[in-house]
């Protein structure tokens, strides 16, 4: 893999001894986002998100490490590896990316896999702005992409001038 993503909130992780994936939560920190244009969901997963709270669950269903029938799964993360080593976030933490892995304390290996890292693309009025007008055509027919685009000055009764979309 030549590029690595970084991994977010919401990012959903298997261990190779359970049954069900589950989605990682940050509680460590409050500040650092990516791929949130809001800067209110997608918070950046460090290696302190360690120990028994790390997950919206807490479970990967049953544990078969641990013998026959296997017990329910209580995850409890001890570290993690391969995480992104130059860049250290407010909480002293670094970076988690999509092919880390965390240890468990039952299984003593690194177990804990992300499957999926979390980002998902936003659009915004920007990507609109940028967007290539035939491209756009031919994917949506029904839509005029030119006339959203244009902008007619009005002047308001101090003279100030202000632009607006047309609808």
């Amino acid at each position: 893999m030549a590029e690595k993503h970084i991994v977010v909130q919401g990012a959903m992780c298997k261990c190779q001894f359970g049954q069900a994936p589950d989605k990682l939560k940050v509680l460590t920190h409050k500040k650092e986002y990516a791929n949130d244009k809001d800067a209110s969901k997608k918070l950046i997963v460090t290696t302190k998100e360690i120990g028994a709270a790390t997950f919206e669950k807490n479970t990967f269903g049953n544990c078969t490490k641990m013998g026959v029938p296997p017990p329910p799964c209580k995850i409890m993360v001890t570290e993690w590896q391969n995480f992104y080593d130059k860049v250290q976030l407010s909480n002293g933490g670094y970076v988690i990316l999509e092919d880390s892995k965390a240890i468990c304390a039952i299984a003593g290996t690194p177990c804990i896999e992300i499957i999926d890292n979390g980002q998902r693309a936003e659009a915004c009025q920007q990507n609109f702005k940028n967007a290539d007008k035939d491209v756009q055509q031919q994917i949506n027919p029904l839509v005029d992409s030119e006339s959203m685009q244009k902008k007619e000055m009005i002047y308001d009764t101090s003279g100030d001038a202000t632009k607006q979309t047309l609808s």
